[in-house]
C-alpha cells in the first residue's frame, strides 16, 4: 500500500463518489480519476524511497500534474516544499540550500499557450545527498511572494491547515458541495491552495480551470460551467471589468485575495457585472485571517476575523494569535513575540462589528526631509486619477511612483494631479510610466525598489 495510514488529509481526499466531477477545463476530471492518479504517483514515489518524514521540493509548472504530485507526496506522509516554476536557476539553488529537501521533483514548463489542464508533464525525481528529513511536524513549506523584499521561508503544520479549512467551511457564502468555482489564484500560494484546492476537496466544491489564462477563456469557462464563483487577485478582476462580455447569470460571488483590491477595480467590476467583489485577507504565515463573502464591502474594508482566528490591533498594527512561530529560519524571529505574529499591516477595527479596515503597510511610512510620508496615501491619490490603473510608490533617496495605465499620460499631468491633492513634500519626484507595473508569479505587484528599478530608463520621467 502506497498511502501512509497517518497522513492528515486522507478523509477529504476519499470523500465524494468516484463519478463526481473534481475539476473542469478541456474535459472533466472525476474524483475517481483524481484518486487513481494520486495513488499511481504515490506508488512511484514510494519505490524511489519517499515516505513518512521525507522532505520533497516540488518545482513544477501550474497545472493538474502539480496537484497530483502535491497530493501524492502528502499521501506518503512526506513534507512538501513548494517552489515556483518561474524562479531562476540561481533562485532555486539558493532556496534548496536554505531548505535542504531530500528530494526534488522538477519539470520543465510546457510551450507557451499550452492548456492549463495538461494531461502529463514528465518530471524528474532527484535525490539530494545533502538533504535532511522533514523537521518537526511541518507538512508544508512555502516561500512568501517576496513582493516587499527577501522571500521568507514559512512552515505550516497539518493542524494549522486543518484549522484553516474549518474556518473556510464556516464562512457564510463560501462555495460548497457541487458549487463550481473558477480558480485563478496560483495553487502554490495560500488562497489558491487552501481556499481553492483543499477547500474544494474538503467541501465537494468543483474547481473550474480556464483552458488558457486569457480573459475570453476565463469568461467562457465560467459561462460554460455555470460557475457560481470566481476566485482571483486584483489584476484578474481589473481585466474582467474591462472586457466587453455579456452577463454571467450563475455568478453570485467574486473573491479577491493576495493584495488590497483598489476601489476603482471594485467599482468597475460592480458596474459591469452587478456584483461586488468580496475580500479574503490572509498571509502566508497565518493563512486566512478575515473575510466578508456576503456583503462584498467596498475597499479598504476587508471583513471580520474568520471563525477561530484571534486578532488584535496594537498602535494601528494588526497582530494574529499563533501557537508557534511560522518561520523556519531565524532572520524573521522578531515578527513573532509572546504568541502574536506581527503582520506589519496597519488596520482599524470597528468597535461593535469587529470589522477590519486596511490602512496600508506599517513599513509604508517613510521620512522625507524630516517629514513623515505615508506611501499608501500617495498610491491612493494616484489611483484616483482616471487614467491610472495601477500604482506602486516606493522611496529611496526620493519618492518614486511606478504607474500602469493610459500610455498617453505624462509626468507633468501626474505631478500636477498630486500637487493639487497632496502637500508638496509628498509628491513623487520620479514617475515611471508603462502599461502595467511588474508583478510576481502570484499576480501581486512588486514593491521591492531594486526590482522596480530594473525597468527601462526611457520609461522614467522626473519632475522638479
Amino acid at each position: 500500500m502506497s498511502e501512509d495510514p497517518n497522513w492528515w488529509g486522507r478523509d477529504f481526499l476519499r470523500r465524494r463518489p468516484d463519478d463526481e466531477p473534481w475539476a473542469l477545463a478541456d474535459r472533466v476530471v472525476t474524483r475517481g480519476e483524481l484518486r487513481s492518479r494520486v495513488s499511481g504517483l504515490a506508488a512511484r514515489l514510494a519505490a524511489g524511497g519517499i515516505g513518512a518524514g521525507s522532505s520533497v521540493a516540488l518545482r513544477m509548472p501550474p497545472g493538474l500534474p502539480l496537484l497530483y504530485a502535491l497530493l501524492a507526496v502528502w499521501t506518503r506522509g512526506a513534507q512538501v516544499v513548494l517552489l515556483d516554476a518561474r524562479l531562476t536557476a540561481f533562485e532555486v539553488d539558493r532556496l534548496l540550500r536554505v531548505c535542504e529537501p531530500q528530494f526534488l521533483l522538477s519539470a520543465e514548463s510546457p510551450p507557451h499557450g499550452t492548456s492549463y489542464l495538461v494531461e502529463d508533464v514528465p518530471f524528474d525525481v532527484e535525490r539530494r545527498p545533502s538533504g535532511a528529513p522533514a523537521a518537526d511536524d511541518v507538512c508544508l513549506v512555502q516561500v512568501s511572494s517576496g513582493s516587499t523584499g527577501t522571500p521568507k521561508v514559512i512552515g505550516r503544520t497539518a493542524c494549522s491547515l486543518l484549522r484553516e479549512l474549518e474556518a473556510y467551511a464556516a464562512l457564510d457564502g463560501m462555495p460548497g458541495a457541487r458549487d463550481r468555482v473558477v480558480l485563478l489564484n496560483s495553487v502554490i500560494h495560500t488562497m489558491g491552495l487552501v481556499g481553492g484546492i483543499l477547500h474544494g476537496l474538503n467541501s465537494g466544491a468543483q474547481m473550474v480551470f480556464p483552458s488558457r489564462m486569457r480573459v475570453a477563456d476565463i469568461i467562457g469557462a465560467a459561462r460554460e460551467a455555470g460557475a457560481c464563483a470566481i476566485f482571483g487577485v486584483p489584476v484578474h478582476f481589473a481585466l474582467l471589468a474591462r472586457f466587453p462580455s455579456g452577463p454571467l447569470p450563475a455568478l453570485r460571488l467574486a473573491v479577491s485575495a493576495g493584495e488590497l483590491l483598489p476601489d476603482k477595480i471594485w467599482a468597475q467590476f460592480h458596474e459591469r457585472y452587478g456584483l461586488p467583489i468580496s475580500p479574503v485577507y490572509g498571509t502566508t504565515e497565518t493563512g486566512l485571517i478575515a473575510a466578508d463573502l456576503t456583503t462584498g464591502p467596498r475597499p479598504p474594508v476587508i471583513g471580520r476575523p474568520a471563525p477561530g482566528v484571534e486578532v488584535d490591533v496594537v498602535e494601528g498594527e494588526l497582530l494574529v494569535r499563533m501557537e508557534r512561530t511560522p518561520y523556519l529560519h531565524t532572520e524573521y524571529a522578531d515578527r513573532f513575540r509572546d504568541g502574536w505574529l506581527h503582520t506589519f499591516d496597519r488596520c482599524d477595527r470597528g468597535g461593535t462589528t469587529g470589522c477590519l479596515t486596511y490602512r496600508g503597510r506599517a513599513d509604508s511610512m517613510v521620512t522625507v526631509g524630516g517629514l513623515n510620508v505615508d506611501l499608501t496615501e500617495v498610491e491612493q491619490t494616484l489611483m484616483s486619477h482616471p487614467g491610472v490603473q495601477e500604482a506602486v510608490v516606493v522611496c529611496g533617496d526620493v519618492i518614486e511612483a511606478h504607474i500602469g495605465g493610459d500610455t498617453t499620460l505624462t509626468q507633468a499631468e501626474l505631478a500636477d494631479w498630486c500637487r493639487s491633492r497632496l502637500a508638496s513634500f509628498k509628491v513623487p519626484k520620479t514617475f515611471r510610466l508603462s502599461t502595467g507595473v511588474p508583478r510576481n508569479a502570484n499576480g501581486k505587484m512588486i514593491r521591492d525598489r531594486d526590482v522596480l528599478s530594473t525597468q527601462k530608463d526611457d520609461d522614467a520621467h522626473t519632475h522638479h
